[in-house]
């Protein structure tokens, strides 16, 4: 195995329970530690190809932001 994919493999998961069981429950930290697992994401791409781990980074940052962005209005909305 890659250092690469095994590193990338860490962060994934780290940044996954990061998001899970935030601290402070707050969107904006929330939508900061959703940053963590797509840099995972993107380390365990790198290791098979580069074009593939850009086209999923930029992926998996507009869908997670657009999703947290929309459940934040939702929430102040419904409040």
């Amino acid at each position: 195995m890659n250092a690469v994919f095994i590193l990338g493999l860490a962060i994934l998961v780290i940044g996954v329970l990061s998001v899970a069981f935030v601290r402070p429950k707050t969107y904006v930290a929330r939508l900061i530690n959703l940053e963590i697992p797509a840099w995972g994401l993107l380390l365990v791409m790198l290791a098979y190809d580069e074009a593939l781990a850009i086209l999923t980074f930029v992926a998996v940052t507009a869908i997670g932001t657009f999703v947290i962005v929309r459940l934040m209005e939702w929430r102040d909305a419904s409040c």
